[in-house]
């Protein structure tokens, strides 16, 4: 059963990343219509477990949330949203709902929703660069984030995921599109969190470790959830990827076995916290509320 208490500082965490966000734009000077629509996708309402991540992670190892947290944070969050602007496109996904509202294509055009992506994905390292205390630690932030949602991770997975439609695919190319596509996202968030926080290697590592974990078993999770939820609980077209004959776990392995091995990554994630102690329950909690999604 879900932690109410734990629910409430999840929701707490992401308003606060939403008030950086709107802080962070606000200061910008951009082009009203290009600005409208970036404004329009960064309120739409999301989880934000990436950018939260981002938080407990510097305050699992500092004992508190500092600046340079809450912008690398922003930063996530951007990269994250440009990242469903461009999936959403018709060249991509072609999908008509993101987060319970018209995909930012619909909202506007496609070029607008191509721009804003554009926008977002570029912000976040100019945001990087500008606002983060200390150079060595801002290009580490930049180096990671770079390196985690570009072609080694995030792109190459999509890529991967694009070229896997109709195909029979293997567990194999799904843990490699998963993990790319996905995971690497989620390692990138803790991965910042660790920096902004100064942890030492080992700690580094750990969260590096609980990131892609927790994050291969989100992406499960969605694919399950495409499969059994409704798009008015999911706030996104639901079944599109059987419509599209994509590679997931529920169409290569079966519904049952993807949520054994969502509940096999959630316990490794769990055992990975092991050397915190009790320091680390938000985070157990938090790869535990995977499990019971439902959106």
């Amino acid at each position: 059963m879900q932690d109410k208490n734990f629910d409430t500082r999840l929701r707490k965490k992401a308003q606060f990343v939403n008030y950086t966000l709107q802080q962070l734009l606000a200061s910008q000077q951009i082009n009203s219509d290009l600005k409208e629509a970036l404004r329009y996708t960064l309120k739409a309402p999301g989880k934000r477990v990436r950018s939260v991540l981002v938080l407990w992670c510097c305050e699992l190892v500092s004992g508190q949330v500092n600046r340079n947290a809450e912008i690398a944070a922003a930063a996530i969050e951007m990269v994250h949203t440009y990242s469903l602007i461009h999936d959403d496109l018709p060249a991509m996904d072609n999908d008509d709902l993101r987060r319970g509202l018209p995909t930012c294509h619909k909202a506007f055009d496609e070029a607008t929703a191509i721009l804003a992506g554009d926008a977002l994905l570029t912000l976040a390292f100019e945001i990087l660069a500008r606002e983060i205390d200390g150079p060595a630690i801002a290009v580490k932030l930049i180096g990671q984030l770079a390196h985690d949602a570009g072609p080694s991770g995030m792109i190459g997975g999509q890529m991967a995921d694009l070229k896997a439609e109709r195909t029979a695919g293997s567990e194999e190319i799904l843990e490699y599109i998963h993990t790319n596509k996905t995971a690497k996202m989620f390692r990138c968030a803790a991965a910042t969190g660790a920096v902004c926080g100064s942890a030492t290697q080992k700690q580094f590592d750990c969260l590096c470790e609980y990131g892609l974990k927790i994050g291969l078993a989100f992406q499960i999770a969605d694919d399950i959830l495409d499969v059994s939820a409704s798009s008015k609980q999911l706030g996104k077209t639901a079944g599109k990827d059987a419509k599209v004959a994509k590679c997931t776990y529920p169409a290569v392995v079966g519904i049952e076995k993807a949520k054994e091995l969502e509940k096999k990554l959630a316990y490794e994630a769990v055992a990975v916290l092991k050397p915190f102690g009790n320091k680390a329950d938000t985070l157990r909690q938090l790869a535990m509320a995977l499990l019971e999604r439902t959106k």
